[in-house]
């Protein structure tokens, strides 16, 4: 049984702030609604309150900046420091330096595709707080493929488009299957009716 301490009030606190400015893509939403989202997911699948701590925390570096490495660790301990790093795959300053010496598709193809290779091999820990991470992501796409007011738009908001955006979550989701993560099915049945839906909307665009 995970018991939440004060800790976890101020991890809360701590990414209310630091994402305080930010929404999600293509809504109004502000981005804490993820945060919270993903440490439920890994409460939900056992994780300890190091690991729901690192939900909250886990896009810091790659949405604010990878100075909040130091104080990450020093208020919410190395454990945490670890996960949060684990779970990025591109810090703010990264991608800035990327958009200024090629193209964005060819700089998120590649990290992408590190981040694929590195989650092969990341303890389970991290395994299971990024796998909640894209469950979440996954069932907000799925959420608007079944909006008709958005529908098969919603792969406007990602650099890799439609074909890139499904095969990315396809080869998460046989990472996760192959590993037997916690969440591995439930996000399997997401990406699988995400296909279903993208390519049906597809097929009445053709017609």
């Amino acid at each position: 049984m995970t018991i939440l301490t004060r800790r976890f009030v101020d991890a809360v606190d701590y990414a209310r702030i630091a994402h305080a400015p930010q929404f999600r893509k293509g809504s109004g939403i502000p981005y804490i609604y993820h945060l919270l989202g993903v440490a439920s997911l890994v409460l939900e699948y056992g994780g300890s309150e190091d690991q729901a701590i690192a939900g909250l925390l886990h896009d810091v570096l790659e949405d604010c900046g990878a100075g909040h490495e130091g104080t990450i660790r020093a208020q919410f301990g190395d454990v945490v420091g670890d996960i949060v790093k684990a779970c990025t795959d591109g810090t703010v300053e990264s991608k800035a330096h990327a958009q200024q010496t090629g193209s964005a598709l060819d700089h998120w193809r590649e990290r992408k595709l590190a981040y694929l290779g590195h989650l092969q091999h990341v303890p389970e820990s991290v395994l299971l707080v990024s796998g909640c991470d894209k469950l979440h992501n996954a069932r907000a796409i799925l959420g608007d493929l079944e909006n008709p007011v958005i529908g098969i738009t919603v792969f406007e908001r990602f650099t890799a488009r439609r074909e890139g955006t499904l095969g990315y979550y396809q080869s998460l989701a046989e990472i996760l299957a192959a590993r037997s993560a916690p969440m591995a099915r439930a996000f399997d049945d997401v990406v699988a009716r995400i296909h279903e839906l993208a390519g049906a909307a597809e097929r009445k665009g053709l017609s």
